[in-house]
């Protein structure tokens, strides 16, 4: 991850200034800033707000002196719709972290990029923007156009800096030596003078400095950079910060955001509407969740709705490409994408270092948090401090797990982790785990639906989440939907999606009747049971194809083939199935570079795994037959074969058949393990219905009906087939 030119560490070099400077301060205004910690709303109320000295154009003095730039319109115009006042006091990046560390200042805003080191510190607000780095050259140099045109030469990037971290990080790539300097004009003129090829920074700030006449011109694309946001001390004044997100939402939704950035960027501003180069025409494979609403789950139709869902085929409408959006399961999704199966992911994902080693980001979409969740009718849980001894639950790879382990041995609780809501949400109201910790909107989602359970906690502070693309790939994707979504969260669109289901989510699913659901339900699960009876059909035909060629090798007296035959079934027999659909799925297209949808990919599968057990009923009902009928065949002049076929295989069939039924039971009912991959079946529907009403209990009643009905009428069908041929 790049840290901003905002994250230098110079304290060591200007401690003892600072100090100084904070005691003069606190001298002159402590005493504001103090009453601006009183409890209560903030109108009215006068909050000190620190920010840098020389960060132009986001803060700077004008011709008169005055403090001006995109942060200082963008804090003043919030602190007006709200109804407070703002005291801002300009001290350099350092020294206002430090202020508002001590007490003395209420928030930070100084183009300070959002990071998890500094969430340990801070409250952040939602991000309102998103930086990048490009690299500039003298205004007059034709001869660099991009990085392969730095060999052997000198770079200058500001210390601390993401331009410095991009540098650093392609410098050997590129051949070129990276040389760090303190100041912005000191770097430009070091371009200027021709003492360095180039310089590296924050996309705004080399935009502004060009514009007042330095001399250099850009020559790359913007490279994907960290989200600035205002921020307040961790646990103090969270209603100056929920005012700011207010009015921060307020703007986009009328336009003056985007005519705020305009006023100090110009065509440098974040793309509105504008259209990305390179994507036109295309369509990209999108992998998602399943069951994780309201960002990504499956109406009543059973189509895919949800937050996510709404906003990435807005934004493919907006920058002409189709998206093909595949629902495959959180890890599955995350698979797809780093196997070449998905161009990208949206999945209400976590923007974290981790990820960021495998994947490259969007701006963040959407800022989550954790909340607490306990049983409707628990007054026995109220606070953290009552967990001591309990179990709670929280989902696998989710924000809610990571705090509630984070605090864990803080409170004297065990965490236990689901891979599904619905799982977590029933061990709650069933009185096996305390309580769940979750994102909050999917917690509040829900509890609208009926799931039986209150929130007790406020809100934590979460991670943002993002769209995700395999590292180093489709970059013309990810710049096409940080547009999109720009131009969105200026003409209020984003909101709207926001709103239409954050706001009043449908409460109708928990008022059903039973009747009613399973009226309602029945379209997508018959669609699920005609793909499941598809399935096991098409992968029953070559199980038996394979059953019988192998079965045949395994007693044809050859070594060489019995041994081919064995090793094919001790690999499928002695490896779980589920593990053999993410190989064929997942494993084999990595490494060969094809592509399976998730059909085809199943029936491999489910044809190989089924074709070992097929391949042992063979070979054990040839074997069952009598020596003698092979010994009295060969007497009368036949051959092996004429033998097999004539007097073996007719015999042995008849004992094999309810071996084969059964085979053909088990195979229907392992394609419910095919869910995993997104394949739309029975148990995959039943999944999705419970997403978005979270009545598991008579869903999967329905759905166990199904199965057994099914499984029932195959049955006594070929058993009735059976006695016919063994009559």
């Amino acid at each position: 991850m790049h840290i901003s030119h905002r994250s230098r560490a110079s304290a060591a070099r200007t401690g003892a200034l600072i100090t100084l400077l904070l005691g003069f301060i606190g001298m002159t205004f402590g005493v504001s800033a103090l009453q601006a910690h009183a409890e209560g709303p903030v109108e009215g109320q006068t909050f000190v707000i620190a920010t840098d000295t020389t960060f132009a154009p986001f803060e700077f003095r004008d011709a008169s002196g005055d403090m001006t730039g995109i942060d200082m319109d963008l804090i003043r115009e919030i602190a007006q719709r709200k109804g407070f006042n703002v005291d801002i006091q300009a001290l350099g990046f350092d020294a206002a972290l430090q202020a508002v560390t001590s007490g003395q200042a209420d928030g930070v805003i100084a183009g300070m990029s959002i990071t998890d080191a500094r969430k340990e510190v801070f409250d952040f607000s939602a991000p309102y923007f998103s930086s990048g780095v490009q690299m500039a050259v003298r205004a007059d140099d034709s001869s660099i156009t991009s990085y392969e045109d730095l060999r052997g030469k000198t770079v200058v990037a500001k210390t601390g800096a993401e331009g410095l971290s991009f540098a650093q990080s392609i410098a050997d790539q590129y051949g070129f030596t990276v040389k760090a300097l303190g100041s912005a004009d000191t770097m430009y003129a070091e371009v200027a003078s021709g003492n360095a090829a180039a310089v590296f920074d924050d996309y705004p700030v080399l935009a502004y400095g060009i514009a007042q006449g330095n001399g250099l011109k850009v020559v790359t694309p913007k490279e994907q950079g960290s989200s600035y946001g205002f921020a307040v001390l961790k646990g103090s004044n969270a209603e100056l910060l929920q005012a700011f997100n207010e009015g921060l939402s307020e703007m986009k939704a009328d336009g003056s955001y985007h005519a705020l950035l305009t006023k100090y960027l110009g065509s440098n501003a974040p793309a509105d509407d504008a259209q990305v180069e390179g994507v036109q025409g295309k369509t990209f494979v999108i992998a998602t969740d399943t069951t994780f609403a309201p960002f990504e789950y499956r109406n009543e139709s059973g189509e895919m709705t949800g937050i996510d869902i709404d906003l990435i085929n807005e934004i493919a409408r907006r920058q002409g490409f189709s998206v093909d959006i595949r629902a495959l399961g959180f890890d599955a999704a995350l698979q797809a994408v780093t196997s070449g199966q998905a161009d990208g992911v949206i999945a209400g994902m976590s923007i974290t270092d981790a990820r960021k080693e495998v994947f490259d980001f969007s701006a963040p979409y959407f800022d989550s948090g954790v909340q607490m969740a306990v049983r409707a009718d628990d007054d026995t849980i109220t606070s953290y401090e009552d967990l001591s001894g309990k179990t709670v639950v929280a989902k696998t790879g989710a924000e809610g797990l990571t705090f509630a382990q984070s605090i864990a041995d803080q409170y004297g609780f065990t965490v236990k982790a689901l891979d599904k809501a619905d799982t977590m949400y029933s061990e709650v109201a069933t009185g096996n785990a305390a309580a769940v910790f979750d994102d909050y909107p999917v917690l509040a989602y829900g509890i609208n639906q009926g799931n039986g359970l209150k929130i007790v906690t406020p809100k934590e502070q979460g991670s943002s989440y993002g769209f995700a693309v395999l590292k180093g790939s489709n970059p013309e994707l990810l710049q096409a939907f940080n547009a999109g979504l720009s131009g969105m969260q200026t003409d209020g669109t984003y909101q709207a999606i926001i709103d239409k289901y954050l706001k009043a989510p449908d409460a109708g699913g928990s008022s059903q009747s039973f009747w009613g659901l399973l009226v309602q339900s029945m379209p997508a699960l018959l669609k699920g049971l005609l793909l499941t009876l598809a399935a096991t059909a098409l992968s029953l035909v070559f199980a038996s194809v394979l059953g019988v060629v192998f079965g045949f090798l395994k007693v044809s007296g050859n070594k060489i083939l019995q041994s081919i035959a064995s090793v094919y079934v001790d690999i499928f027999r002695g490896t779980p199935l589920l593990v053999q659909a993410f190989f064929f799925y997942f494993g084999l297209p990595t490494a060969l570079g094809i592509k399976l949808d998730v059909l085809t990919a199943g029936v491999i599968t489910l044809s190989l795994n089924a074709g070992a057990y097929m391949t042992e009923i063979v070979r054990g009902g040839i074997q069952s037959v009598d020596t003698g009928q092979m010994e009295a065949a060969r007497s009368l002049g036949l051959n092996w074969m004429q033998s097999m076929r004539k007097i073996i295989v007719p015999q042995a069939v008849k004992i094999m058949t309810p071996s084969f039924i059964n085979q053909f039971v088990i195979t229907l009912k392992d394609t419910s393990l095919l869910a995993v991959l997104g394949f739309a079946e029975l148990t995959y529907q039943g999944q999705q219905i419970i997403a978005r009403n979270f009545r598991s209990f008579e869903v999967w009643l329905i759905v166990g009906a199904m199965y057994f009905i099914v499984i029932s009428a195959l049955t006594k069908l070929s058993n009735r087939i059976d006695r016919r041929i063994n009559k």
